[in-house]
């Protein structure tokens, strides 16, 4: 895939991952890998990002003797993962244009 169209899709990738439970990165690394490739140096800036954004929240759980960050989807998340279905239409749009449809 495109590295700018992949790069694109992470974060909503990531956003997606955090819909149904909360989780931590590498589990969002296993999730979202069956769909599109990321590695640890790509999703923790994301995650920052997201946070500075306050689509996501963190917090820290003690897992086997030390503290492991999870992420949580804030309705402002909820909102961006709503707005991106919403202009899905328009993306199909140009890709039918680039693949010779319309």
């Amino acid at each position: 895939m495109n590295a700018q169209l992949k790069k694109g899709l992470l974060e909503f990738c990531v956003l997606a991952t955090l819909r149904t439970e909360d989780s931590y990165g590498y589990q969002i690394i296993k999730d979202t890998s069956n769909v599109i490739g990321i590695s640890d140096s790509t999703l923790y800036p994301i995650l920052k990002r997201l946070e500075k954004q306050q689509q996501i929240e963190s917090y820290s759980v003690e897992h086997n003797g030390r503290l492991r960050k999870y992420f949580h989807l804030t309705p402002v998340g909820q909102e961006a993962i709503a707005q991106f279905l919403a202009e899905w239409p328009e993306v199909m749009q140009v890709y039918d244009y680039i693949k010779g449809v319309i």
